[in-house]
């Protein structure tokens, strides 16, 4: 069956008073689709299901044969965008039609699949600020977005993935649009004068695969800042660490800047691009390409999608698929004579504190904590509410407690 790509109302009204065309996206169902761009192609896109075969052997398609879309997503909710990405990445052919997914989003911490959120940032805090935390389907390092960081996601078949591509289209809108100098550096970070507008991750599947970066506009950096704190504590842990760098936004550099405009530089940048090839076709390479188009990411546009973003929003993929550590944290109780220095211990799998217990410093013993806490989610929270029980028992009593178990 076909889904019709829909708009409501008001963006609909929107388009046709500026003169834009509304065109027709083929994908597992079909929709309208507007192109407020006037160098938009009427052609309709195709993003039919792919077959087991083409999953396999993918085709080796000519350049001249690659259309390219930009999709704006409409929706401002990580969740929302996390599974938009992830719907065209599992469901969309992407062998005859490079896709460029723009999208921004209320203010949030992702982190990527592999990391510990715990030690990239001050979950409870962020809780109490307001501030949504995600977990990512792609590597990488934690990010902190608003609506002053523009995300891009470049979609192609896993044999036409090329990130220095893909990272030389936004220096090079950055440089046409106003006059911004910016590099790529080793770890394929975007760079101006050594600080960073821009992180980078990627997700290489079979047909599919995609390219994710960040663009710092004019993101509220104390709000980054205070978002990629973490809870003052030990963590021992395999997860992958972020690499923390200087940051700068592009507006530091040039006041100037707005995401808006941001989005329509880099998106006309890709569409003048050759497919595979970093040569400027001008506006007769643009004229040939299907253009900019508003994405709705609802059920009626992307059916499956509100399951996918349901998996990205529980506990169980946010929480519970940190890899497994260890948190330590000093505790010091006081006694009649002297006080006496502890370490607090929780193992935690799963996202689920299993053990927790208490040793002296400098040694392997370990006493059992005995809590109704065990077996809870951990966070920042239930650890302070062990630490200040753990500070109402006495030197003594833990003395006593340590010779017993001796």
């Amino acid at each position: 069956m076909s889904l019709l790509l829909r708009r409501n109302s008001s963006q609909l009204r929107l388009l046709l008073a500026s003169g834009s065309k509304i065109t027709r996206l083929a994908s597992t169902d079909s929709s309208d689709v507007g192109e407020p761009s006037s160098s938009a192609s009427a052609v309709p896109p195709t993003a039919a299901k792919l077959s087991n075969r083409q999953r396999q052997t993918p085709p080796a398609v000519p350049d001249a044969e690659i259309k390219k879309s930009v999709f704006i997503s409409q929706s401002n909710d990580i969740f929302t965008n996390l599974a938009l990405e992830d719907w065209l990445y599992k469901n969309f052919d992407f062998g005859h039609h490079h896709v460029l997914l723009l999208w921004a989003n209320d203010p949030c911490v992702v982190i990527g699949r592999h990391q510990n959120p715990f030690t990239e940032a001050n979950v409870s805090q962020l809780v109490e600020r307001g501030i949504t935390l995600a977990r990512r389907n792609s590597g990488g390092g934690a990010v902190y977005h608003d609506r002053g960081n523009l995300n891009c996601t470049f979609f192609t078949p896993r044999e036409r993935y090329d990130r220095k591509y893909n990272l030389n289209i936004v220096t090079r809108a950055l440089f046409r649009e106003w006059a911004i100098k910016a590099e790529i550096n080793e770890r394929d970070d975007i760079v101006i004068r050594n600080k960073k507008i821009s992180g980078t991750a990627a997700k290489l599947g079979h047909p599919n695969s995609y390219h994710h970066c960040t663009i710092l506009a004019s993101a509220n950096k104390l709000h980054l800042g205070e978002s990629l704190v973490k809870e003052p504590a030990n963590y021992i842990s395999r997860a992958t660490a972020s690499v923390p760098s200087p940051i700068r936004n592009l507006v530091d550099v040039n006041p100037n800047v707005n995401v808006s405009q941001l989005l329509s530089a880099v998106g006309y940048e890709y569409l003048r691009t050759v497919a595979t090839a970093l040569e400027d076709g001008g506006n007769a390479q643009t004229m040939q390409q299907r253009g900019f188009q508003l994405i709705n990411p609802t059920e009626k546009w992307f059916p499956g999608i509100e399951e996918l973003r349901s998996n990205y929003s529980s506990w169980d993929w946010v929480i519970g698929k940190t890899p497994k550590f260890t948190v330590e944290k000093d505790l010091e109780l006081k006694g009649d004579e002297q006080g006496m220095r502890l370490k607090l211990t929780v193992e935690v799998d799963a996202g689920l504190m299993k053990e927790i217990g208490i040793k002296l410093p400098h040694s392997d013993e370990t006493v059992p904590v005995v809590t109704p806490l065990q077996g809870k989610a951990y966070n920042e929270q239930n650890l302070n509410g062990i630490m200040g029980a753990l500070k109402l028992v006495s030197a003594s009593n833990v003395k006593q407690a340590m010779n017993g178990s001796g």
